[in-house]
């Protein structure tokens, strides 16, 4: 059973899931405003790998016997200067995903929750390889800035992502 504290912390983090995920899809919006559907695409995966996020911690609440308490999403920023302000709201938004885990995963150790321990182990690995994605992508945004042939040919690669889900709860 998990306690009060880390169940209303993990439901809190259910929700922000769910608000990463929709920020995302907002991303996309943008991008596709202004013809990157490449972009886009990176977005709307990076959207539904933020779902399938929420729902892992979801699953988790009722497998530990607990209760989800689904809240408002807030409305997400929808307009960017340019695709950079959008790369770097991305990166940060994924810099404060990880300070959550993190302070999700000190209340689990404090309370010798090794259960939930095991399952933040997951997402801190998780965390490393979304901050390092997005890091990467926008230090090639910020370096071909006013060259469109440049924002072109990344346009394309972004638009070979897909989202694989995992395939088991552990991964």
């Amino acid at each position: 059973m998990l306690s009060n504290q880390l169940l209303d912390a993990l439901n809190d983090q259910v929700n922000f899931e769910f608000y990463s995920s929709y920020t995302y899809l907002a991303m996309a919006a943008y991008a596709e405003s202004v013809d990157l559907s490449g972009v886009a695409n990176f977005f709307r995966v990076q959207a539904q790998e933020e779902m399938s996020h929420a729902m892992k911690f979801y699953d988790y609440i009722f497998q530990k016997g607990g209760m989800v308490k689904l809240e408002a999403i807030e409305k997400p920023k929808v307009e960017y200067n340019n695709i950079i302000e959008v790369f770097e709201t991305g990166f940060n938004h994924e810099q404060t995903v990880t300070r959550r885990i993190y302070e999700l995963a000190d209340i689990a150790t404090a309370e010798r929750e090794h259960a939930t321990m095991s399952l933040l182990k997951w997402f801190v690995d998780e965390q490393v390889e979304e901050e390092n994605n997005f890091q990467t992508i926008l230090k090639k945004v910020r370096r071909l800035e006013g060259n469109p042939a440049a924002m072109y040919m990344l346009d394309e690669e972004l638009a070979t992502r897909v989202f694989t889900p995992p395939t088991t709860q552990g991964n």
